[in-house]
């Protein structure tokens, strides 16, 4: 097949195999250039549809696309999918018997797999069919693995240099979430395809809001957002081991399903974790940054940050596993000076330590920024925002900026008093006069400054001393027990008259959801969707794959708004391809037949028990307070009744002078469908009950 011939075939294969009528940005472009033979390096965020970037052009391809991926949990989550979707796709890996490793090896050589997945450890073994005889094609998934200057780097990955060698023919294609300028320049060169083209998709996922708190009564503020968003899935990442646990324990007392993930856990454990995770049977996950890379769950709600990441690539990969579907997302991250101490200890001897340390104070930046956080975000990767995104916290509660010199010369001043020797906490226990045994052993107390700013609370203290610290007015020595320095900015404001602007602390306001983002109707709507929900937790424990892998919320979403009744119906619906309505169509749309017939069932047996109390003599006021309805619903229901032939005493509700003047209306108004016309027609002196009532009777004597 010419390249020609296989691009005739890109959307009807893509929406046979992924349900989609149309690619998303640079796909297309993506996809054409592998089927050329061209070597490219994708940078595409996390949720970006990557993987049909490869597993497309293996479909057109006569022989198998081989996958490297990191990790097993990856590439059994991936293979699930591709086979969901009735794609011919395996793992190669050593958690497989000599047995089953030899029937996949035979399924490649007779061209039966479109698709294997294999680690690089895992890859001597394949050495007699990764050749241009039986490979097509070479994806490098998690592609920022293979480079020192990425924020994940493996050795392992350092030997795939040897593909292009042995492949020279065979198009390699790199692709990463998360990749500064450096990192691609490593991959390609590692990789041995330095004329790759790039494609750097925009790095704005709308659909997630952006948060940043300080670190204060940390696990409070994360039970109240939990508590907003009771149904959802989502992973909380922390810097250790101890702190996933005692965090999971925390939010166990709460009755939350949640569980730990960390290194400290044996294979075993760790995949049950994870696979609960995936099944929807452990809603929330406490987990070091090892967790996540391997999961393609698009049904991720929320993700938050219980410490400080330690680079902005990092930050915005594990935030990019929330929303993958696209729907209305949230990432809370939690920010102290204590984290960035941390952090830097964690960066002591390593090779690239200074790299290491300029990404952190970007992360530091971006956690304390006053402007719009996105902007920020986007700009780190090269992409301007041209207008604030709206959606993030300072775009939602703008920060309150006043002259606050005052506040600054009486912090400075204090840090000169006691000679630069003292950190944060210190400084701001003077300032507020605290008699704790730290400042009274060490005689702080007969510092000229203490208690000079008692009228500032500990909190709001810590946050304008961060502020001058952002500022350059103040800085910390890290080296000497980061004690708080002044600088050559502190000697103009003590001394010469600098003015300081600082910003008032932000009271938390919780919005969910983003005018700009696809919103739920679905879950407003409530019954229906439940019900396909459940059939889809239902399917998915009998196939034993994850839900969203049958459909994910988005679909499932619109499943529910349109509510197909015929197989071109169902095809129509975003996410719907040919294997899943061969699979999956009856089912639902069973579903959406029996939920619509029990819906007829209930409004008819509603009009029934309205006129059993109407027979019983009850007024509209009685029955509608008995049905615990709005006499408008009552009155809507007798005319109903009425147009049924029903006995109702009409008259004894409307007059038959105001059903002349109502039938005289009609005529007039050319009959409108709505009753404002008709409200507006009698100047709102005839109630809209009396409408109601006298169309039934017009319309019946018609």
């Amino acid at each position: 097949m010419s390249v020609v011939e296989y691009k005739k075939e890109l959307i009807p294969t893509l929406k046979k195999y992924f349900g989609y009528d149309s690619f998303r940005p640079q796909q297309e472009e993506i996809i054409s250039s592998v089927l050329e033979q061209k070597d490219g390096l994708v940078i595409m965020p996390t949720g970006g549809g990557k993987s049909i970037c490869f597993q497309l052009p293996s479909l057109l391809f006569p022989k198998t696309t081989l996958v490297v991926s990191p990790l097993i949990a990856l590439m059994k989550d991936q293979v699930d999918g591709c086979n969901a979707n009735g794609i011919a796709a395996a793992y190669f890996n050593s958690s497989q018997s000599a047995e089953e490793q030899q029937a996949i090896i035979t399924k490649i050589t007779k061209a039966e797999l479109k698709l294997i997945y294999v680690a690089p450890e895992s890859m001597p073994a394949l050495d007699n069919i990764i050749n241009e005889t039986y490979i097509s094609c070479i994806a490098i998934d998690e592609a920022h693995c293979i480079s020192s200057w990425g924020h994940d780097f493996r050795p392992s990955y350092q030997q795939l240099g040897f593909l292009k060698k042995t492949l020279p023919n065979t198009p390699i294609i790199a692709l990463t979430a998360t990749a500064d300028k450096a990192t691609r320049q490593d991959i390609v060169e590692q990789l041995g395809i330095p004329q790759a083209k790039h494609f750097i998709t925009s790095f704005d996922r709308q659909n997630i809001s952006l948060t940043v708190r300080p670190a204060d009564g940390r696990v409070e503020q994360i039970l109240s957002f939990i508590a907003k968003r009771p149904k959802s899935s989502g992973i909380i990442y922390c810097l250790s081991r101890k702190t996933t646990e005692q965090l999971v324990t925390k939010l166990k007392a709460k009755s939350l399903k949640a569980e730990a993930y960390h290194a400290g856990l044996s294979f075993d454990e760790r995949s049950k974790v994870q696979e609960d995770f995936i099944f929807d049977i452990t809603k929330i996950v406490c987990a070091t940054v090892a967790f996540g890379m391997g999961i393609d769950k698009s049904n991720v709600r929320w993700v938050i940050h219980y410490n400080m990441p330690k680079n902005i690539e990092g930050y915005y990969q594990e935030i990019g596993r929330a929303g993958r579907d696209g729907l209305t997302s949230s990432a809370l991250l939690f920010h102290s000076y204590a984290d960035v101490i941390q952090l830097r200890k964690f960066t002591e001897g390593a090779t690239n330590q200074e790299v290491q340390i300029a990404k952190l104070e970007r992360m530091k930046q971006f956690s304390e920024a006053t402007t719009c956080r996105r902007k920020i975000l986007l700009s780190y990767f090269g992409e301007l925002l041209a207008e604030n995104c709206g959606n993030c916290d300072v775009c939602k509660n703008p920060p309150q900026v006043f002259d606050g010199t005052i506040i600054a010369q009486k912090a400075l001043s204090t840090v000169a008093r006691i000679r630069e020797t003292e950190a944060i906490g210190i400084v701001i226990d003077i300032l507020r006069g605290a008699k704790n045994a730290t400042i009274l052993e060490k005689g702080l107390d007969k510092v000229k400054t203490y208690n000079i700013g008692h009228d500032i609370s500990w909190k709001d203290w810590q946050h304008y001393v961060i502020q001058l610290i952002n500022q350059g007015i103040l800085e910390i020595s890290f080296q000497n027990n980061n004690a708080l320095k002044l600088t050559e900015f502190s000697k103009n404001v003590l001394f010469n008259g600098a003015k300081v602007s600082l910003t008032r602390p932000i009271e938390i306001v919780e919005k969910i959801g983003n005018p700009k983002t696809k919103t739920t109707k679905a879950r407003k709507s409530g019954g229906l969707y439940e019900r396909l929900r459940q059939l889809r937790h239902k399917i998915s424990l009998e196939e034993n794959i994850p839900a969203y892998l049958v459909f994910n919320d988005a679909t499932l979403q619109e499943i529910e708004a349109e509510r197909p009744q015929s197989d071109n119906e169902f095809l129509e619906i975003s996410g719907v391809g040919q294997r899943k309505l061969e699979v999956y169509g009856d089912l639902f749309m069973n579903e959406i037949k029996a939920f619509n017939d029990e819906k007829k069932s209930k409004k008819a047996d509603t009009h029934k028990v309205t006129y059993e109390l109407y027979q019983q003599g009850l007024s509209i006021d009685e029955i509608a307070e008995k049905r615990g309805l709005k006499s408008p619903t009552i009155f809507s229901h007798i005319a109903k009744l009425y147009t049924e032939g029903k006995p109702i005493n009409i008259y004894d509700f409307v007059s038959k002078s105001e059903v002349e003047a109502i039938k005289k209306a009609k005529i007039e108004l050319d009959s409108p469908p709505a009753l404002k016309p008709y409200f507006d027609h009698f100047e709102e002196q005839l109630d809209y009950f009396k409408i109601r009532l006298g169309l039934a009777v017009v319309e019946k004597n018609e």
